[in-house]
Protein backbone atom coordinates (compact mmCIF):
# COMPACT_ATOMS: atom_id res chain seq x y z
CA UNK A 1 0.00 0.00 0.00
CA UNK A 2 2.49 2.43 0.62
CA UNK A 3 4.43 1.64 -2.18
CA UNK A 4 1.04 2.41 -4.42
CA UNK A 5 0.96 5.81 -2.56
CA UNK A 6 4.41 6.68 -3.13
CA UNK A 7 4.27 5.71 -6.64
CA UNK A 8 0.59 7.92 -7.03
CA UNK A 9 2.14 10.91 -5.12
CA UNK A 10 5.50 10.75 -7.61
CA UNK A 11 3.05 10.66 -10.41
CA UNK A 12 0.49 13.61 -9.65
CA UNK A 13 3.90 15.31 -8.60
CA UNK A 14 5.38 14.78 -11.83
CA UNK A 15 1.64 15.81 -13.64
CA UNK A 16 1.79 19.39 -11.54
CA UNK A 17 5.08 20.13 -12.92
CA UNK A 18 4.36 19.00 -16.26
CA UNK A 19 0.88 21.24 -16.36
CA UNK A 20 2.54 24.01 -14.37
CA UNK A 21 5.46 24.02 -16.94
CA UNK A 22 2.66 23.89 -20.11
CA UNK A 23 0.95 26.55 -18.33
CA UNK A 24 3.84 28.84 -17.62
CA UNK A 25 5.39 28.10 -21.72
CA UNK A 26 1.47 29.17 -22.91
CA UNK A 27 1.40 32.34 -21.21
CA UNK A 28 4.30 33.63 -23.16
CA UNK A 29 2.39 32.24 -26.38
CA UNK A 30 -1.25 33.15 -26.91
CA UNK A 31 -1.09 37.17 -27.58
CA UNK A 32 -2.61 39.50 -25.06
CA UNK A 33 -5.60 40.70 -27.59
CA UNK A 34 -8.34 39.25 -29.45
CA UNK A 35 -10.84 40.29 -32.09
CA UNK A 36 -14.29 38.92 -32.73
CA UNK A 37 -17.58 39.80 -34.31
CA UNK A 38 -19.97 41.62 -33.68
CA UNK A 39 -22.43 38.53 -33.68
CA UNK A 40 -20.64 37.45 -29.95
CA UNK A 41 -17.90 34.90 -28.56
CA UNK A 42 -18.45 31.76 -27.35
CA UNK A 43 -16.51 29.22 -25.76
CA UNK A 44 -13.54 28.59 -28.24
CA UNK A 45 -10.65 26.05 -28.71
CA UNK A 46 -7.37 27.84 -29.74
CA UNK A 47 -5.57 24.73 -30.08
CA UNK A 48 -2.92 23.35 -27.59
CA UNK A 49 -5.35 22.52 -24.97
CA UNK A 50 -6.37 25.82 -25.05
CA UNK A 51 -9.93 27.33 -24.85
CA UNK A 52 -11.43 31.28 -24.56
CA UNK A 53 -14.76 31.85 -22.37
CA UNK A 54 -15.93 35.41 -21.63
CA UNK A 55 -14.96 36.12 -17.81
CA UNK A 56 -17.50 37.04 -15.49
CA UNK A 57 -19.48 40.44 -16.48
CA UNK A 58 -19.60 41.03 -12.62
CA UNK A 59 -16.12 40.69 -11.67
CA UNK A 60 -14.51 42.21 -14.77
CA UNK A 61 -16.86 45.04 -15.92
CA UNK A 62 -17.43 44.99 -20.07
CA UNK A 63 -16.03 48.80 -20.91
CA UNK A 64 -15.46 50.87 -24.53
CA UNK A 65 -12.76 51.76 -26.01
CA UNK A 66 -11.67 54.62 -27.37
CA UNK A 67 -12.95 53.63 -30.93
CA UNK A 68 -15.78 52.47 -29.69
CA UNK A 69 -15.24 49.16 -30.39
CA UNK A 70 -17.07 46.91 -27.18
CA UNK A 71 -14.59 45.38 -25.24
CA UNK A 72 -14.54 42.44 -22.51
CA UNK A 73 -12.24 40.29 -20.90
CA UNK A 74 -11.69 36.65 -21.56
CA UNK A 75 -10.54 33.33 -19.61
CA UNK A 76 -7.75 31.32 -21.51
CA UNK A 77 -7.80 28.15 -19.28
CA UNK A 78 -5.56 25.07 -20.50
CA UNK A 79 -7.73 21.68 -20.85
CA UNK A 80 -10.87 23.90 -20.02
CA UNK A 81 -9.70 23.32 -16.30
CA UNK A 82 -6.36 25.27 -15.61
CA UNK A 83 -6.03 29.09 -15.67
CA UNK A 84 -3.66 30.95 -18.04
CA UNK A 85 -4.38 34.43 -18.35
CA UNK A 86 -6.75 36.94 -19.04
CA UNK A 87 -6.91 38.71 -22.14
CA UNK A 88 -8.72 41.53 -24.33
CA UNK A 89 -11.61 40.69 -25.98
CA UNK A 90 -12.53 43.79 -28.45
CA UNK A 91 -15.87 43.50 -30.89
CA UNK A 92 -14.88 44.70 -34.27
CA UNK A 93 -17.18 44.29 -37.63
CA UNK A 94 -17.05 41.41 -39.66
CA UNK A 95 -14.94 42.14 -42.71
CA UNK A 96 -16.19 40.24 -45.77
CA UNK A 97 -13.95 40.38 -49.07
CA UNK A 98 -13.95 38.89 -52.48
CA UNK A 99 -10.96 36.27 -52.63
CA UNK A 100 -8.92 35.60 -55.16
CA UNK A 101 -6.31 33.14 -56.19
CA UNK A 102 -5.51 34.87 -59.38
CA UNK A 103 -1.75 35.67 -60.92
CA UNK A 104 -1.04 39.64 -61.55
CA UNK A 105 1.52 41.42 -62.54
CA UNK A 106 3.51 43.51 -60.49
CA UNK A 107 4.89 47.01 -62.05
CA UNK A 108 7.22 48.77 -59.59
CA UNK A 109 9.20 52.15 -59.45
CA UNK A 110 11.47 52.79 -56.25
CA UNK A 111 11.46 56.15 -54.37
CA UNK A 112 14.92 56.73 -55.25
CA UNK A 113 17.88 54.44 -56.76
CA UNK A 114 19.08 51.11 -54.86
CA UNK A 115 22.67 50.31 -55.08
CA UNK A 116 22.88 46.66 -55.68
CA UNK A 117 26.42 46.35 -55.71
CA UNK A 118 30.28 48.21 -55.13
CA UNK A 119 32.16 47.92 -58.07
CA UNK A 120 35.96 48.95 -58.44
CA UNK A 121 36.98 51.72 -61.37
CA UNK A 122 40.00 51.23 -63.60
CA UNK A 123 42.23 54.38 -63.42
CA UNK A 124 45.68 55.62 -64.66
CA UNK A 125 46.58 55.09 -61.49
CA UNK A 126 45.12 51.96 -60.50
CA UNK A 127 41.99 50.46 -59.13
CA UNK A 128 39.91 52.61 -57.02
CA UNK A 129 36.66 52.55 -55.45
CA UNK A 130 34.78 55.72 -54.97
CA UNK A 131 31.71 54.12 -53.80
CA UNK A 132 33.30 52.21 -50.39
CA UNK A 133 35.66 55.51 -50.02
CA UNK A 134 32.17 57.23 -50.23
CA UNK A 135 30.56 54.44 -46.92
CA UNK A 136 27.99 53.35 -49.46
CA UNK A 137 26.69 49.76 -49.06
CA UNK A 138 24.75 47.59 -51.41
CA UNK A 139 21.08 47.86 -49.87
CA UNK A 140 21.06 51.65 -49.72
CA UNK A 141 19.04 54.01 -51.40
CA UNK A 142 20.08 57.24 -52.53
CA UNK A 143 17.50 59.81 -52.53
CA UNK A 144 18.94 62.70 -54.21
CA UNK A 145 22.85 63.95 -55.50
CA UNK A 146 23.64 67.51 -55.05
CA UNK A 147 19.98 68.21 -53.48
CA UNK A 148 18.59 66.71 -56.33
CA UNK A 149 15.78 64.11 -56.47
CA UNK A 150 16.73 61.11 -58.37
CA UNK A 151 14.68 58.05 -59.56
CA UNK A 152 16.02 56.62 -62.49
CA UNK A 153 19.61 54.92 -63.59
CA UNK A 154 20.06 57.28 -66.56
CA UNK A 155 19.69 59.92 -64.16
CA UNK A 156 22.57 59.01 -61.55
CA UNK A 157 24.76 57.91 -64.55
CA UNK A 158 24.60 61.69 -65.97
CA UNK A 159 24.65 64.00 -63.28
CA UNK A 160 27.90 61.36 -62.31
CA UNK A 161 29.27 61.66 -65.91
CA UNK A 162 28.93 65.29 -65.86
CA UNK A 163 31.12 66.10 -62.26
CA UNK A 164 33.92 65.90 -64.06
CA UNK A 165 35.77 64.60 -60.89
CA UNK A 166 34.25 66.99 -58.36
CA UNK A 167 32.85 65.83 -55.14
CA UNK A 168 28.94 65.06 -54.84
CA UNK A 169 26.45 64.98 -51.96
CA UNK A 170 24.25 61.80 -51.94
CA UNK A 171 21.27 61.51 -49.26
CA UNK A 172 21.27 58.15 -48.76
CA UNK A 173 18.32 56.04 -46.64
CA UNK A 174 20.05 52.63 -44.86
CA UNK A 175 17.74 50.83 -42.23
CA UNK A 176 15.38 53.97 -42.37
CA UNK A 177 18.00 55.91 -41.64
CA UNK A 178 19.11 59.01 -43.09
CA UNK A 179 22.85 59.59 -44.25
CA UNK A 180 24.75 62.56 -45.86
CA UNK A 181 27.60 60.87 -47.81
CA UNK A 182 30.49 62.48 -50.29
CA UNK A 183 31.27 60.63 -53.36
CA UNK A 184 34.38 61.56 -55.79
CA UNK A 185 33.92 60.07 -58.81
CA UNK A 186 37.17 58.88 -61.05
CA UNK A 187 38.12 58.91 -64.47
CA UNK A 188 38.33 55.43 -66.32
CA UNK A 189 42.14 54.87 -67.23
CA UNK A 190 42.38 56.51 -71.26
CA UNK A 191 39.15 57.52 -71.63
CA UNK A 192 37.49 60.48 -70.53
CA UNK A 193 34.49 59.03 -68.69
CA UNK A 194 33.81 58.95 -64.99
CA UNK A 195 32.42 56.57 -62.82
CA UNK A 196 31.20 56.07 -59.18
CA UNK A 197 31.90 52.79 -58.53
CA UNK A 198 28.79 51.50 -58.31
CA UNK A 199 25.45 49.83 -60.22
CA UNK A 200 21.69 50.72 -59.18
CA UNK A 201 18.34 50.12 -59.86
CA UNK A 202 15.12 52.05 -60.49
CA UNK A 203 12.37 49.36 -61.05
CA UNK A 204 11.27 46.10 -60.55
CA UNK A 205 8.77 43.58 -62.30
CA UNK A 206 7.09 40.12 -61.64
CA UNK A 207 4.25 37.96 -60.76
CA UNK A 208 2.55 36.90 -57.92
CA UNK A 209 -1.23 36.00 -56.43
CA UNK A 210 -3.85 38.45 -55.34
CA UNK A 211 -5.23 37.35 -51.83
CA UNK A 212 -8.37 39.28 -52.23
CA UNK A 213 -10.17 42.51 -53.40
CA UNK A 214 -12.58 44.38 -50.75
CA UNK A 215 -15.63 45.42 -52.47
CA UNK A 216 -16.03 48.36 -49.94
CA UNK A 217 -12.84 50.26 -50.16
CA UNK A 218 -11.52 48.78 -53.40
CA UNK A 219 -8.42 47.80 -51.96
CA UNK A 220 -6.90 44.84 -52.93
CA UNK A 221 -4.04 42.41 -51.14
CA UNK A 222 -1.60 40.30 -52.55
CA UNK A 223 1.93 38.55 -52.11
CA UNK A 224 1.84 38.23 -48.05
CA UNK A 225 4.71 39.24 -47.66
CA UNK A 226 6.95 42.50 -49.49
CA UNK A 227 8.47 42.44 -52.80
CA UNK A 228 12.23 42.63 -52.67
CA UNK A 229 15.27 43.18 -54.47
CA UNK A 230 16.95 39.97 -56.07
CA UNK A 231 20.12 41.25 -55.37
CA UNK A 232 20.35 42.77 -51.76
CA UNK A 233 17.01 41.34 -50.50
CA UNK A 234 16.28 45.04 -49.34
CA UNK A 235 12.38 45.68 -49.25
CA UNK A 236 11.61 47.67 -51.92
CA UNK A 237 10.60 51.92 -51.31
CA UNK A 238 8.11 52.04 -53.92
CA UNK A 239 7.69 55.91 -55.35
CA UNK A 240 4.72 54.22 -57.76
CA UNK A 241 3.48 51.21 -58.99
CA UNK A 242 1.13 49.24 -61.17
CA UNK A 243 -0.80 45.90 -61.74
CA UNK A 244 -1.69 44.10 -64.58
CA UNK A 245 -3.33 41.04 -65.81
CA UNK A 246 -1.07 37.80 -65.85
CA UNK A 247 -1.29 34.54 -67.36
CA UNK A 248 0.20 31.24 -66.11
CA UNK A 249 2.52 29.74 -68.91
CA UNK A 250 4.30 26.96 -67.17
CA UNK A 251 5.82 25.45 -63.81
CA UNK A 252 9.22 24.82 -62.62
CA UNK A 253 8.25 21.36 -60.35
CA UNK A 254 9.67 21.99 -56.77
CA UNK A 255 11.77 19.08 -55.32
CA UNK A 256 13.71 19.16 -52.17
CA UNK A 257 16.77 21.65 -52.25
CA UNK A 258 15.58 23.19 -54.92
CA UNK A 259 11.98 25.22 -54.86
CA UNK A 260 9.89 25.44 -57.80
CA UNK A 261 8.65 28.44 -59.61
CA UNK A 262 5.67 29.66 -61.61
CA UNK A 263 6.16 30.89 -65.62
CA UNK A 264 3.96 33.16 -66.81
CA UNK A 265 3.70 36.48 -68.69
CA UNK A 266 1.63 39.46 -68.75
CA UNK A 267 -1.52 39.05 -70.55
CA UNK A 268 -1.55 42.98 -71.57
CA UNK A 269 0.31 46.45 -69.91
CA UNK A 270 -3.10 48.24 -69.59
CA UNK A 271 -3.11 48.77 -65.38
CA UNK A 272 -5.78 47.33 -63.44
CA UNK A 273 -4.82 48.63 -60.23
CA UNK A 274 -2.45 51.07 -58.95
CA UNK A 275 0.04 49.70 -56.08
CA UNK A 276 0.24 52.47 -53.06
CA UNK A 277 2.14 50.48 -50.31
CA UNK A 278 4.68 47.38 -50.28
CA UNK A 279 5.51 46.24 -46.47
CA UNK A 280 6.32 43.04 -44.76
CA UNK A 281 2.96 42.03 -45.04
CA UNK A 282 2.42 41.85 -49.04
CA UNK A 283 1.34 44.44 -52.05
CA UNK A 284 -1.77 46.88 -51.19
CA UNK A 285 -3.13 48.93 -53.56
CA UNK A 286 -6.21 50.23 -55.55
CA UNK A 287 -8.46 48.85 -58.36
CA UNK A 288 -9.66 50.63 -61.00
CA UNK A 289 -11.94 48.65 -61.57
CA UNK A 290 -14.46 46.08 -59.73
CA UNK A 291 -13.72 42.56 -59.42
CA UNK A 292 -16.71 40.25 -59.64
CA UNK A 293 -17.60 37.08 -57.27
CA UNK A 294 -18.83 35.70 -53.78
CA UNK A 295 -17.88 37.55 -50.91
CA UNK A 296 -16.72 35.81 -48.06
CA UNK A 297 -16.06 36.90 -43.79
CA UNK A 298 -12.32 37.17 -43.12
CA UNK A 299 -11.94 35.13 -39.83
CA UNK A 300 -10.19 36.30 -36.37
CA UNK A 301 -7.22 34.53 -36.33
CA UNK A 302 -8.36 32.70 -32.63
CA UNK A 303 -10.97 31.09 -35.33
CA UNK A 304 -8.57 28.93 -37.39
CA UNK A 305 -8.19 25.60 -36.49
CA UNK A 306 -5.54 22.82 -37.17
CA UNK A 307 -6.51 20.78 -39.79
CA UNK A 308 -7.87 20.58 -43.21
CA UNK A 309 -8.60 23.65 -45.53
CA UNK A 310 -8.01 24.59 -48.93
CA UNK A 311 -5.92 27.09 -50.85
CA UNK A 312 -7.34 28.83 -54.32
CA UNK A 313 -4.41 29.48 -56.71
CA UNK A 314 -3.21 29.34 -60.31
CA UNK A 315 -0.95 27.07 -62.15
CA UNK A 316 -2.26 27.10 -65.26
CA UNK A 317 -3.85 30.43 -67.39
CA UNK A 318 -5.75 32.69 -65.46
CA UNK A 319 -8.22 31.05 -63.83
CA UNK A 320 -7.83 29.65 -60.02
CA UNK A 321 -8.93 26.10 -58.60
CA UNK A 322 -9.13 24.79 -55.15
CA UNK A 323 -6.73 22.67 -53.50
CA UNK A 324 -7.06 20.93 -50.56
CA UNK A 325 -4.17 21.18 -47.81
CA UNK A 326 -3.91 21.12 -44.02
CA UNK A 327 -2.69 23.68 -41.35
CA UNK A 328 -0.16 21.76 -39.18
CA UNK A 329 0.57 24.51 -36.50
CA UNK A 330 -1.07 28.11 -35.55
CA UNK A 331 1.76 30.60 -34.29
CA UNK A 332 -0.89 32.93 -32.63
CA UNK A 333 2.02 35.41 -30.79
CA UNK A 334 4.31 34.67 -33.63
CA UNK A 335 6.55 37.71 -33.92
CA UNK A 336 7.44 37.00 -37.24
CA UNK A 337 4.23 38.85 -39.79
CA UNK A 338 4.22 36.64 -42.04
CA UNK A 339 5.23 32.54 -40.93
CA UNK A 340 2.06 32.79 -38.21
CA UNK A 341 0.86 29.69 -40.02
CA UNK A 342 2.97 26.28 -41.26
CA UNK A 343 0.28 24.12 -43.87
CA UNK A 344 0.81 21.39 -45.57
CA UNK A 345 -0.11 20.57 -49.69
CA UNK A 346 -2.23 17.38 -49.45
CA UNK A 347 -3.77 17.86 -52.67
CA UNK A 348 -2.25 14.68 -54.93
CA UNK A 349 -2.61 16.62 -57.84
CA UNK A 350 -1.46 19.63 -56.97
CA UNK A 351 1.80 18.11 -55.74
CA UNK A 352 1.81 15.93 -59.10
CA UNK A 353 2.43 19.18 -61.10
CA UNK A 354 4.13 21.70 -58.84
CA UNK A 355 5.77 19.25 -56.24
CA UNK A 356 4.15 21.35 -53.44
CA UNK A 357 4.64 25.54 -52.92
CA UNK A 358 6.41 27.17 -55.23
CA UNK A 359 7.12 30.42 -56.16
CA UNK A 360 4.01 32.57 -57.51
CA UNK A 361 2.03 30.91 -54.92
CA UNK A 362 2.72 34.26 -52.73
CA UNK A 363 -0.46 35.34 -51.86
CA UNK A 364 -2.93 32.43 -52.82
CA UNK A 365 -5.66 32.40 -50.32
CA UNK A 366 -6.37 29.88 -47.76
CA UNK A 367 -9.94 29.27 -46.92
CA UNK A 368 -11.55 27.25 -43.84
CA UNK A 369 -14.69 26.68 -42.55
CA UNK A 370 -16.06 29.13 -45.60
CA UNK A 371 -13.62 32.10 -44.11
CA UNK A 372 -10.36 33.42 -45.42
CA UNK A 373 -7.49 32.90 -43.14
CA UNK A 374 -4.64 33.40 -44.31
CA UNK A 375 -2.61 33.54 -47.85
CA UNK A 376 0.96 31.25 -48.91
CA UNK A 377 4.10 33.39 -48.01
CA UNK A 378 6.65 30.71 -48.11
CA UNK A 379 7.67 27.30 -49.19
CA UNK A 380 10.12 25.24 -47.11
CA UNK A 381 13.08 24.44 -49.27
CA UNK A 382 13.81 21.20 -48.17
CA UNK A 383 10.20 20.10 -47.88
CA UNK A 384 8.08 22.00 -50.45
CA UNK A 385 4.98 20.00 -49.66
CA UNK A 386 5.10 22.47 -46.93
CA UNK A 387 5.64 26.22 -46.16
CA UNK A 388 4.26 29.26 -43.94
CA UNK A 389 1.24 31.06 -44.27
CA UNK A 390 0.24 35.08 -43.07
CA UNK A 391 -2.94 35.83 -41.13
CA UNK A 392 -5.63 37.31 -43.22
CA UNK A 393 -6.28 39.08 -40.29
CA UNK A 394 -2.98 40.61 -40.69
CA UNK A 395 -3.10 41.49 -44.40
CA UNK A 396 -6.78 43.23 -43.74
CA UNK A 397 -4.92 45.08 -40.91
CA UNK A 398 -2.77 46.17 -43.44
CA UNK A 399 -4.95 46.91 -45.82
CA UNK A 400 -6.91 49.48 -43.53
Amino acid sequence: MRKFIRVLFFAASTLSVIILSTVAILKTTIPDEFFVSEDGFVAKNIGYGLSITVADTESVPTSTNADNSDHSVGNVTFLKIFPVKLVDINKQDRTHVVVSGNPFGIKMYSDGVLVISIADVQTASGSKNPARDAGLEAGDVIKSINGSLVYKTEEVAQIVEKSAGKELTLEVVREGKILMLTLKPEKLEGQNVYKAGFWVRDSCAGIGTMTFYNTRTSCFAGLGHAVCDVDTGAILDIKSGEIVPAKITGVYKGVSGSPGELCGIFSTDKAIGKIICNNENGVYGKMNGKIDGEEIPVAFKQEIEAGKAQILTTINGEKPQYYDVEIVKINLNSSSVQKNMVIKITDEQLIESTGGIVQGMSGSPIIQNGMLVGAVTHVFVNDPTKGYAIFAENMLDAAA
